[in-house]
């Protein structure tokens, strides 16, 4: 049995992954790791949420998918310096693998890319709206 399925595409989103990972030399500016198949562009201002910035490069940062998941859930967020901020969620667990994965890593600046190094007013957007505290 087959089904056909109807799924909507994001238009140019691989030249955003493209550009983004590009311009952090396929790393992540957190961590470091250097397989792409790891590797997201993740938009700082969501896709859904700002149409004129969805292919802006100043829009994303290259991180690896676990904390590209935890930045999209607002668990973590980076300041005006560019430096990783813990959610009260994250700080307060006990959990081993939250401590090597996160604890270890608060207040680390991120690397910053060759070039479209990444908005403040776009992170100043996430950690008011959604980062939670």
């Amino acid at each position: 049995m087959e089904k056909e399925r109807k799924v909507k595409v994001r238009v140019n989103q691989s030249f955003f992954r493209s550009t983004v990972l590009s311009s952090y030399d396929f790393k992540c500016c957190l961590t470091g790791i250097d397989i792409p198949e790891l590797l997201v562009a993740s938009h700082i201002i969501p896709w859904s949420i700002d149409t004129k910035n969805r292919l802006n490069p100043q829009n994303g940062l290259c991180l690896n998918n676990l904390h590209d998941n935890a930045f999209d859930k607002g668990l973590i967020t980076f300041d005006s310096n560019f430096k990783l901020i813990l959610s009260s969620e994250l700080k307060d667990s006990k959990s081993e693998k939250v401590k090597i994965y996160f604890h270890k890593l608060e207040g680390k600046a991120l690397v910053l890319p060759k070039r479209f190094i990444p908005n403040v007013h776009f992170l100043e957007y996430h950690n008011q709206n959604i980062f939670k505290l």
